[in-house]
């Protein structure tokens, strides 16, 4: 026969907030034992990638560890993954590159043109 079982918390509902699993304790009663959320993992904040080196936990929970376990060691370090920091120094670096390369063109074609000098033609007799 089926045994009766009650929630042990006051939600009374069967919602996402209160699942529950069926556990046998040592005394050979059945009781239900509530189940945590399961965390989602950190995302890159530009390509959606998993964080590696960042523990998947419910806010709370994150809220409560050191700020060294949430974060790695690196200029936007729990917030973007590697690649995407890469790609956006490239990205600076190229910019800033193009701005000097404009620069160096602007002032050759400003520059007065100086003639250049005629080749001689040498004829060997």
């Amino acid at each position: 026969m089926a045994q009766r079982l009650a929630y042990r918390k006051r939600n009374p509902y069967n919602t996402r907030s209160n699942k529950v699993k069926i556990v046998k304790t040592p005394g050979g009663k059945l009781v239900y034992q509530h189940v945590q959320k399961t965390p989602s993992r950190v995302k890159c904040g530009a390509c959606e990638l998993y964080l590696p080196g960042i523990p998947a936990l419910r806010p709370r929970q994150f809220a409560t560890i050191s700020k060294p376990k949430k974060t790695v060691q690196r200029a936007y370090g729990g917030v973007l993954c590697g690649q995407c920091i890469r790609d956006r120094i490239v990205r600076a670096f190229l910019i800033e590159e193009q701005k000097i390369v404009k620069k160096v063109v602007k002032a050759t074609e400003t520059a007065p043109k100086a003639e250049k000098p005629k080749k001689k033609s040498s004829s060997k007799k």
